[in-house]
């Protein structure tokens, strides 16, 4: 997921990624095979050029009244985010939009997984839209249940399942956190990853964590005082996960071999480069970026932590931000008294995110309007329940 085109970011000086084809799928245009849920989206779009996107979306919103509630992640597009009722993270607008029971729609421009777990949170009156069904996300997609289920027999052959905790990202689809509610685990967030863990352990003598291998390794080294030794990589392309019962047996946590594609790809030269280019950086990064980032950074922490540090920060500071591009372009604007760039040099789009824009939130907008339920997402009623097991002793985390 890259790009030759420099960004330059800070309020004064914003390129816009050229358009290149890897530029445009970056931004959410062409296909991408890998996405979570396919590339098709059925029904008719508006045109982006049409002049009337702002006020169609206007005129339908308002149509809609209370009976819409619209969930922006924090990595949309700014024509996006400007029609969103409420801005956060994943788990944050799950479970505003539970707080919502009168809304009929709960409009959750986000991806896949962001919308199921809506789905679970919220009634069974209100009804889940997700305005582009191919906004999916690559590494929800990297742990397939039948892969997951394959893995805790390698662990029930090696004698070790009965007291190995499963322990998924948020960032993952309802059917592994069904599979993990089930065989008695717990969901975490970038922000509680630690207690979830410290939960875990309290329970089994080691967990399997899924489905980030880097969030996983970060939170049990540098918060639990593991050893990187500790830690291994399930590979589910892998017979037996390229693990040998014994590395199981004497490992600690069993990381899956997953990872953010667009944190993943934040480098170590990165933090080098930025450092000689910017005399007094400060590095803030994503605990989803890899362990030689997030060592060779000053601070690491969740999106909200990441928003707060730079809004909190002195005039004049200078920061490199690793996380999505959407959302340090619109800190940078945001604060036009600080120094915000983006650490990469190159575009670092969600691709699949960004697949929902302004002609997609139009359409959904005017047919729920028109009385036309498109895209709703629904979980199957025994996942729902089995997930809800597992995000419920999340909430219970002191």
């Amino acid at each position: 997921m890259t790009s030759s085109t420099t960004i330059a970011l800070s309020a004064n000086a914003w390129a816009e990624p050229s358009g290149t084809a890897t530029a445009l799928l970056l931004l959410g245009r062409g296909s991408d095979a890998g996405s979570e849920r396919g590339v098709d989206c059925p029904g008719t779009l508006p045109s982006p050029s049409d002049p009337n996107l702002v006020a169609r979306a206007h005129a339908a919103r308002a149509t809609l009244g209370e009976r819409a509630f619209i969930l922006g992640h924090h990595y949309q597009r700014d024509e996006v985010i400007a029609f969103a009722d409420v801005t956060g993270d994943s788990f944050k607008l799950a479970q505003l939009a539970a707080a919502r029971p009168n809304a009929q729609f709960i409009v959750f421009c986000g991806v896949h997984f962001m919308a199921e777990s809506a789905d679970i949170l919220t009634s069974d009156q209100q009804a889940v839209i997700l305005p582009d069904l191919a906004a999916g996300c690559s590494m929800a997609d990297m742990a397939g249940i039948e892969q997951v289920q394959r893995c805790w027999e390698v662990l029930d052959d090696a004698g070790i399942a009965e007291n190995c905790v499963p322990v998924s990202y948020m960032n993952s689809t309802a059917a592994i956190k069904a599979f993990t509610g089930e065989h008695g685990g717990i969901i975490c967030t970038s922000s509680n990853a630690r207690r979830a863990l410290e939960w875990a352990f309290s329970r089994g003598e080691r967990v399997l964590f899924l489905p980030d291998q880097h969030l996983g390794r970060n939170t049990a080294v540098l918060e639990l005082g593991m050893s990187i030794g500790d830690c291994v990589v399930y590979n589910p392309h892998q017979p037996q996960g390229g693990l040998t019962p014994r590395q199981l047996r004497n490992a600690r946590m069993i990381l899956w071999r997953g990872h953010c594609s667009v944190h993943g790809r934040f480098t170590l030269d990165s933090v080098s480069d930025v450092r000689k280019r910017i005399p007094e950086i400060t590095v803030l990064v994503h605990p989803e970026c890899q362990h030689q980032v997030v060592l060779g950074a000053d601070l690491v922490g969740s999106t909200e932590f990441i928003i707060a540090t730079i809004d909190a920060a002195p005039s004049g500071s200078s920061w490199a931000v690793g996380t999505e591009l959407n959302l340090v372009r619109r800190l940078a604007l945001k604060h036009p008294d600080k120094h915000i760039v983006f650490l990469d040099k190159t575009v670092c789009y969600c691709s699949t995110m960004n697949r929902i824009d302004l002609p997609h939130v139009v359409a959904s907008l005017e047919s729920l309007a028109a009385g036309n339920v498109v895209n709703q997402i629904q979980v199957d009623p025994t996942v729902s329940r089995r997930a809800r097991l597992a995000l419920d002793r999340m909430l219970a985390l002191p």
